[in-house]
């Protein structure tokens, strides 16, 4: 797909977007510029470039100069915080952003990040806003971030994608763009680590020395080799989790935490480091090879560099330096194996990650159930959405197995603007696309897991499939028929009508009150609710809509009362949140509701 071509598909998302909330009685017009922001860090999440992002709106003037934010996130460890403030041009071509509008962008959220940094913001915004709760938050616990990065997300094109990190009250704060352009590299492949081109010649002053083998098969070649531990260090600085192969990074969530071994190591014998570490495991798509000093072989360079075991590592090395400056990595030395892919077949090269994964870290803590893209669950429900059509015989639903699997069908199906229109409008518009991160959100939260819905994509996800595996070693079948298919995506069809109708309702914190209100609804009449009538109306009648507005109320003051002052977004993952409010008692219902038996 060209990028004129994904220009215009990223305006229709977003008007799609637009128009699915429109059509919700009783709803303000959502501004297309926040709609974009929500897209946008929605996928940054997805690949792993930011944590549990939330779209927070706040735009303003404090004296003189404007303040503006989007969006925001902050990790569970509350030890890295991404802004995100956006330049939306709604432009059906190709439009030129200029450095200086960016970096004005970036230049407005610096003072929000300032003010709040200072405890000059707090008491001026509305404590309604949920910006007046991320204010608070920066004020206290601003001493104790390790990470700042700001966003500016635009769907023009600029020339600089980042701009120099700034000092805000002895912090470093990196600032970049992500415009159309680079979004486009990522869903169109839908791999972000082709982003990821390391010229070690640059990095590490020439090629790392390596022992370099051509595979027998068609499939993979691979090399040993070392790196020095400034390299590794320099890396994660620069691509942090991205660096991590994506189902590992929820099982490291990018955190600070350090290995106690490593880290004595590192501090204590650093020259000892590769005789004590077993190395990490690095998978690329194209390798370019040189000569080191004393003319041997050496890795020049890797594009597509993606470590898919040694992530505790890699963050160990990144976090003991950073805690402790004096560490001397100047003589450290991590073994590493590299599997340079070959295969043609995205799905094909998709799956042998999954089993160098799951085979690196059989040894470790993460699971078998963290890296399941192809595990069968996911594979068979995707097949089931493309045989079961919806009641009109028409449309059906969309299961997106694998990242930009959906943009891939309508480009290979849609083979003429009107065959494409239709796909697009009728058979599975984008409201009927359904990620596998959304489904264990909506799963989790109709199955009495609010705290674990609003922990976020990945790592809800890896407590999602934790509960399958365990499920499928107890000898339970996972894998849905027909009928549960559609009930499964009855369920969908409730979680995403309850979100439609809280979002206007509330300024702030609408994901967390929805996840919650799912929750309890179900708790209290799940073995009432006709899931079959849902899919066979594929909605829910206006009389439910009525009573889960005033239900809507009654979480939301619960949740508040819970939080005691506490940042709400923060306070819904803990268990402490649901267990404080899943005896509440729903008001009863005013009139009859026709999906409650």
């Amino acid at each position: 797909m060209e990028l004129i071509e994904f220009l215009a598909q990223t305006r229709a998302e977003v008007a799609g977007e637009i128009a699915e909330r429109m059509s919700v009685s009783g709803t303000a017009y959502p501004y297309p510029e926040l709609v974009f922001s929500e897209i946008v860090m929605r996928h940054m999440e997805e690949v792993g470039m930011t944590h549990e992002p939330e779209v927070c709106h706040y735009d303003t003037k404090v004296g003189t100069a404007n303040i503006k934010l989007s969006g925001y996130s902050v990790s569970s460890e509350g030890d890295r915080l991404d802004l995100f403030v956006s330049v939306y041009l709604d432009a059906d071509t190709l439009q030129p952003v200029a450095d200086s509008v960016t970096q004005k962008a970036a230049e407005q959220c610096l003072r929000f990040l300032s003010l709040s940094a200072q405890g000059k913001l707090a008491a001026s915004v509305d404590p309604a806003n949920e910006a007046h709760e991320l204010a608070l938050h920066i004020e206290k616990g601003y001493a104790g971030l390790d990470e700042i990065r700001i966003y500016v997300l635009t769907d023009g094109q600029v020339k600089t994608k980042n701009f120099k990190a700034r000092e805000i009250r002895g912090k470093t704060v990196k600032l970049e763009v992500m415009d159309i352009e680079r979004l486009h590299r990522h869903w169109s492949e839908g791999k972000p680590r082709d982003e990821l081109v390391v010229n070690f010649d640059d990095v590490a002053g020439g090629p790392l020395p390596c022992v370099y083998i051509h595979g027998e098969a068609d499939t993979y070649d691979y090399a040993m080799t070392v790196l020095p531990g400034e390299v590794l260090r320099f890396l994660y600085e620069k691509y942090g989790a991205r660096l991590l192969e994506a189902n590992v990074r929820s099982f490291l969530t990018a955190t600070g935490k350090v290995n106690k071994g490593i880290q004595s190591t590192l501090r204590s014998d650093p020259e000892k480091f590769v005789a004590y570490n077993n190395g990490i495991v690095i998978v690329a798509d194209e390798v370019r090879l040189g000569k080191t000093g004393d003319g041997g072989p050496g890795i020049a360079w890797l594009k597509g560099m993606q470590i898919v075991n040694g992530g505790q590592t890699t963050a160990s090395i990144y976090f003991t330096k950073k805690k402790h400056p004096e560490t001397d990595l100047g003589r450290v030395r991590v073994p590493a194996k590299v599997v340079v892919l070959k295969a043609d077949d995205p799905a094909a090269e998709e799956a042998m990650i999954s089993d160098i994964s799951r085979y690196a870290n059989s040894q470790n803590a993460v699971k078998q159930s963290d890296l399941s893209a192809n595990a069968p669950f996911h594979v068979e429900l995707e097949k089931i959405s493309n045989r079961v059509y919806c009641p009109d015989g028409v449309g059906r639903w969309f299961y997106e197995r694998a990242a930009g699997s959906y943009t891939t069908m309508l480009v290979r199906e849609g083979t003429t603007p009107a065959k494409y229109r239709n796909l697009k409008t009728v058979v599975v518009p984008p409201a009927r696309r359904l990620t596998k991160t959304d489904l264990a959100k909506f799963l989790n939260a109709w199955d009495g897991r609010p705290d674990l819905a609003s922990l976020g994509g990945q790592k809800n996800f890896a407590r999602f499939m934790d509960d399958i595996r365990s499920r499928e070693e107890q000898g339970e079948e996972v894998i849905p028929d027909v009928q549960g298919y559609k009930r499964m995506i009855a369920k969908v069809i409730f979680f995403k009508r309850v979100h439609s109708l809280v979002r206007p309702m509330f300024p702030a914190f609408q994901g967390n009150i929805a996840i919650y209100l799912v929750s309890i609804i179900s708790r209290t009449y799940a073995d009432r609710i006709e899931l079959d009538r849902i899919w066979d109306q594929q909605d829910i009648s206006e009389a439910f809509k009525a009573q889960i507005r005033v239900w809507a109320v009654e979480v939301n003051q619960a949740i508040h009362r819970s939080a005691n002052g506490r940042m709400v977004s923060e306070w819904a993952k803990k268990d402490e949140c649901w267990n404080a409010i899943r005896s509440l008692e729903l008001r009863m219902p005013s009139q009859d509701i026709p999906e409650i038996k």
